[in-house]
């Protein structure tokens, strides 16, 4: 089982993640050194938002609760949703 954190993007997106997009990429290596973060990244229409994928709910309750896109307003919200993982790479 995994978590995936799903963000919802705010309106002016662009304008507000770029002030803040190395500290919130420092924080995806926080949580990949630890193990918990096992991918991330945006849906290519940046109005689409982004997700990740957590080993557990608590990281990803961590990751968003810290996020400067949350933070500071570019993700207008959030939620994780549990995912049974049907094919599991060798």
């Amino acid at each position: 089982m995994k978590y995936v954190l799903l963000y919802e993007s705010a309106d002016d997106v662009l304008e507000k993640v770029r002030p803040h997009a190395a500290e919130h990429r420092a924080r995806w290596e926080t949580f990949r050194s630890q193990g918990t973060l096992l991918m991330i990244g945006p849906f290519t229409n940046p109005k689409d938002g982004a997700m990740g994928i957590f080993t557990t709910r608590e990281a990803a309750e961590e990751f968003a609760a810290g996020d400067p896109l949350v933070i500071n307003g570019a993700v207008k919200s959030w939620r994780i949703l549990i995912w049974v993982e049907a094919i599991v790479p060798e």
